[in-house]
């Protein structure tokens, strides 16, 4: 667990993937997604209140980004179903509507978010440029620049933010948000029981508690009904060979 600690990996105690990797083995224990076993019909259910429609429609490239970015373990396809029921639990990207959290009484829309130095605003108009967008609800231009470089698109975040609200782009900035937490999401659930471990994955995410319940009830019921990854039945090993099982030390 020390090591783990050192390597900025969750301190489990399990030999996974990632830290049979630093750990330089030569033949780790593979890779395993969860994604085959993620049908529409356990996706509606963790989210009732979305049109099935939606969910057939936006689900495969959300699923395609997180397994791009090795989150496709039950633990973070949950984490990501839920936010997207806690920020967008219509299915689709959408942009932030105003609120009295974002606009001043009879001000200009957003103009709340103008000079937030806390998201890299720089006055007006980033606050309504900048708004929240997407499965995540994208905020602000330090947000739009540093997730908008880290999924491969540079500066193009900054310079055309409704970008954001494209499925493929939204995914694909979801999972760049759990995965810039990954370490610290794994960590919580190692270190808590589930209901403290949802609240601070949520805030991880969010930076708050909005929408934690919906964003429970859809990891627990999701938790009921995906398979463990140690159950072979519908899931998918990526690497050299099937492990005998994980290697845990105490």
């Amino acid at each position: 667990m020390a090591f783990q600690r050192s390597e900025g990996l969750a301190a489990d105690g399990v030999v996974g993937a990632a830290t049979a990797r630093a750990m330089g083995l030569s033949n780790p224990p593979p890779y395993v997604s969860v994604v085959p076993a993620v049908t529409v019909a356990i996706v509606s259910k963790m989210l009732p209140a979305t049109p099935r429609r939606n969910i057939e429609t936006y689900l495969p490239a959300l699923l395609e980004a997180l397994e791009s970015m090795q989150l496709a373990d039950k633990e973070m396809v949950l984490m990501a179903l839920a936010t997207v029921r806690a920020e967008s639990e219509s299915f689709v990207p959408v942009s932030e509507g105003k609120s009295r959290f974002n606009t001043p009484p009879g001000g200009p829309p957003f103009a709340l978010y103008d000079n937030r130095k806390d998201l890299g605003n720089q006055g007006p108009p980033d606050g309504a440029r900048y708004k929240g967008r997407g499965f995540v609800q994208l905020t602000g231009r330090s947000n739009y620049a540093t997730h908008g470089e880290r999924i491969g698109l540079g500066a193009q975040l900054i310079e055309t933010p409704d970008r954001a609200n494209d499925a493929a782009i939204a995914s694909r900035l979801l999972a760049s948000f759990i995965k810039r937490q990954e370490v610290a999401i794994r960590q919580a659930f190692q270190d808590h029981d589930l209901t403290t471990a949802l609240a601070v994955a949520r805030k991880l995410v969010n930076g708050g508690s909005h929408g934690l319940d919906r964003f429970s009830a859809a990891y627990m019921i999701g938790d009921g009904l995906l398979p463990d990854e140690t159950s072979s039945r519908g899931l998918r090993r990526r690497g050299l060979r099937r492990p005998t099982g994980k290697i845990k030390r105490r």
